[in-house]
């Protein structure tokens, strides 16, 4: 009779414990063998960024052997132990015991005639009312997580690269994700047809190394004396202190890399089939032991943060061919219809059946049941894209709760897609301003060779006020310019621009430095009260091998002698430009052949850990030992020079934008400079062209006698024809033949079309058909005509 009790109560209670639970996450507490409990893991929640899965991995045959009050075990429900159990320790009977309040009630309800629940369905209802409770709780920690990990995306790689790693393996054993290509920005109304462009997948490695593994005898297993091997189909326990449950998920100490690199027997078996998502091709697992991410861009996505590159489409898998790379969305499809409605849908729903076959390409392979979800993905105006979630068929499946979860996954990518999308475009147009506001190209005027840097303060502050510039002047001069505008904002480039721009007019008036940064501070004070800048103007002679310096409030040049030393330019600092009332002073320095000029911003000298004068002796010191490492009296070549000067700057020392301009003297040697004094009389065209043609001879260039004195007569006959003051004539050999004739009239000659009865009018006609080039600049006593001929 009390056998039979007991297999009345063993059926009581299995008809309680009949009714489905939703799949129970890793890390509950699972009973062994014989009703015995099992070691306690306590898996981090899925909310945490590091792999896991709040639904874990685990089976209904899994869950059936778990320790309940419904079925105590299992076994012996009315209080009989089995022979070879264990019997519980005291917290355990406590624990398994019902409280003491609850058997009274159920004594007094008896007693009344009143019908009262069970301990078993009360106790079951509760643990099911925790774990949904707790179900709930990892969810939310899940989703905050992920949406932390998806905004801290700035560009668009990393917000859709944010969502892949955030997704799999805690949500779903693979991804992928499509927008539109190309994107709209902001207020944009894309009017032709939309094109869904696979942007990104990811995955947990398939192990295709297993895939063509036939199936073989099975081989009995070495176990220890005493050890014996579970029922079929029952799950083996773990052992004392493994981080996996029976289910082979990954506990806290694990995390899913290295469960997955391991590959347990039953994954093992179940690869020897082929891959469990076709969608994503046979790709094998990284090198870098990820989750096998497969990065799409057009043909394939760059391996950017830890990502693998490779695109994961076009791959064939054994099981299937890989999901399409573009998608065309039929105006009224299942596809727009799916996308207009936003809201996640299974992939077994009719919608979702007629919209994937459209987005993956037809014959593609799905998994069974809800184990595949379309989720669109809706912007602050529009959809534009989708994200397919995956999951594998030994995994549970997903549940209606996670349609929300990935409703917040796909809201929050897409916000962050918009603002990704709108920070390019804004990154765009900093980058274009401040190209526009430099020089694209330095000229290479007579004499002296330029190199030049620029770096922003940061890939967040791309746009600054700092400047720099080389402007040729009459006489193969050279105006070298460095400039720096408080701030780094778009006001301060346009004020750097309006300033460079004045800058460049005055010094085409040849106007001395001092005048030149007068005139700067004029315009600043014009364009606000509050426009403050630092400039240094310098103007380099390389006939003279002078340098004549003004300076504003501009950290002092630093010049690297052939010799190997450098020295800090004593100059007097000035006023920033915008400060008025104050004058600025010039000094005129010599500037030997061989020499180095290093013209730069406060940004190359000035960070937090250290102040303006300190960082000036570390760029003295720098550029003396790389002197040191080029051969004596040689000097250092010039694009490497300025790359060894920003090395400098250490990872993190820059807090500001850099402008670097670098120029090397060679001046002009006096045996190729011919210069003369002539007066405004009748007989100096003549006198002229005998000068030039001596020269020449001098140069053993006869072959440019003819057209050299045709040009000289014609630039020196209109210049007699107007001067009062002694002209001048000028001839310099380099790797072209300049000529220069200058006179005290301010008037520039300006081409024009010489009618038949014109007496005059065709010198102008002749020079600009026989010169390589020709100009005329103003000066501040007069002007310079001059021309260009080729060596021969």
């Amino acid at each position: 009779m009390e056998t039979e009790r007991v297999t009345e109560h063993e059926k009581s209670a299995a008809s309680s414990t009949a009714e489905p639970t939703p799949p129970k996450p890793t890390g509950t507490s699972r009973s062994g063998r014989g009703g015995q409990p099992g070691p306690v893991t306590h898996a981090g929640p899925a909310g945490h960024e590091g792999p896991g899965s709040y639904g874990g991995h685990g089976s209904q045959a899994d869950q059936q052997g778990r320790t309940g009050p419904a079925g105590a075990g299992g076994h012996e429900a009315a209080g009989r132990r089995r022979p070879d159990e264990q019997p519980p320790t005291p917290a355990a009977a406590q624990a398994q015991a019902p409280p003491a309040s609850a058997q009274a009630r159920r004594r007094d309800g008896e007693s009344a005639g009143e019908h009262v629940p069970s301990e078993a369905g009360a106790d079951g209802g509760e643990a099911e009312r925790v774990e949904r409770e707790r179900r709930g709780g990892d969810r939310l920690r899940f989703v905050g997580a992920a949406t932390r990990r998806i905004a801290r995306g700035v560009d668009l790689d990393e917000t859709v690269l944010g969502l892949c790693r955030a997704s799999v393996p805690a949500y779903a054993d693979a991804i992928l994700v499509y927008l539109r290509d190309p994107l709209p920005v902001g207020d944009e109304r894309p009017t032709g047809p939309v094109v869904l462009r696979l942007r990104r997948s990811d995955r947990i490695p398939e192990y295709p190394q297993f895939t063509q593994v036939t199936a073989a005898p099975q081989v009995p297993e070495a176990r220890t004396p005493g050890e014996t091997r579970p029922a079929r189909g029952e799950r083996e326990a773990p052992a004392p202190g493994d981080s996996r449950d029976a289910a082979g998920a990954e506990g806290p100490g694990e995390t899913g890399d290295a469960q997955h690199s391991r590959g347990s027997r039953p994954e093992r078996e179940r690869a020897a089939s082929g891959p469990l998502l076709p969608l994503l091709g046979g790709a094998p697992p990284t090198a870098d032991g990820g989750h096998g991410l497969s990065g799409t861009e057009g043909g394939g996505g760059p391996a950017d943060a830890g990502g693998g590159g490779g695109g994961a489409t076009g791959a064939t898998g054994a099981a299937g061919a890989a999901a399409a790379e573009l998608a065309h969305v039929r105006p009224g499809g299942p596809l727009a219809e799916v996308l207009r409605g936003v809201r996640p849908v299974f992939a077994d729903s009719p919608a979702a059946s007629a919209a994937l076959p459209e987005l993956l390409g037809p014959g593609r392979d799905l998994p069974s049941g809800h184990r595949a979800v379309l989720a669109p993905l809706r912007g602050r105006r529009r959809v534009i894209g989708a994200a397919v979630f995956l999951r594998r068929p030994d995994r549970p499946a997903f549940e209606p709760d996670d349609l929300l979860i990935a409703a917040q996954l796909a809201t929050h990518t897409a916000l962050g897609v918009d603002k990704a999308v709108l920070y390019g475009r804004e990154a765009y147009i900093a980058d274009e301003l401040q190209r526009t506001m430099l020089p694209d190209e330095l000229p290479q005027p007579t004499g002296v060779q330029l190199a030049s840097r620029y770096l922003p303060a940061a890939e967040t502050a791309r746009v600054g006020g700092d400047w720099y510039d080389a402007i040729p002047l009459p006489g193969s001069r050279v105006a070298l310019v460095v400039g720096d505008v408080m701030g780094h904002s778009m006001t301060s480039a346009a004020i750097m621009g309006q300033l460079r721009t004045t800058a460049q007019t005055l010094a085409g008036l040849d106007l001395p430095p001092q005048e030149v940064l007068h005139h700067l501070d004029e315009q600043a004070q014009r364009l606000g009260s509050d426009r403050m800048a630092t400039c240094l103007y310098a103007v380099y002679d390389p006939v003279a091998h002078r340098i004549i310096v003004a300076n504003a409030g501009h950290p002092p040049p630093v010049m690297l002698h052939r010799s190997g030393r450098a020295e800090v330019l004593r100059i007097p600092s000035g006023a920033p430009i915008g400060v008025g009332g104050v004058d600025f002073e010039a000094v005129e320095l010599d500037a030997p052949a061989g020499a180095t000029l290093l013209l730069y911003t406060d940004g190359l000298v000035e960070s937090r850990q250290r102040d303006v004068w300190t960082g000036i002796e570390h760029l003295r010191e720098r550029l003396a030992a790389t002197a040191r490492l080029t051969r004596p009296g040689a000097s250092a070549p010039l694009e490497p020079l300025c790359d060894e000067v920003l090395d400098i700057l250490g990872p993190g020392d820059r807090d500001d934008d850099i402008a670097l301009l670098a120029a090397r003297f060679d001046g002009i040697a006096p045996s190729d400079v011919a210069y003369w004094y002539l007066d405004p009389r009748a007989q100096t065209a003549g006198q002229a062209r005998r000068l030039a043609r001596r020269a020449l001879a001098r140069w053993d260039l006869e072959e440019l006698t003819d057209p050299v004195e045709l040009l000289v007569s014609e630039i020196v006959t209109n210049a007699v024809r107007y001067a009062e003051r002694p002209i001048t004539l000028r001839l310099l050999r380099t790797d072209t033949l300049r000529c220069e004739v200058g006179d005290d009239v301010p008037q520039l000659p300006r081409l024009r079309q010489a009618r038949a009865t014109d007496e005059g009018g065709r010198g102008l006609y002749l020079v600009n058909r026989l010169a390589r080039r020709w100009g005329a600049t103003r000066l501040s006593t007069g002007k310079v005509v001059w021309f260009e001929l080729a060596l021969p």
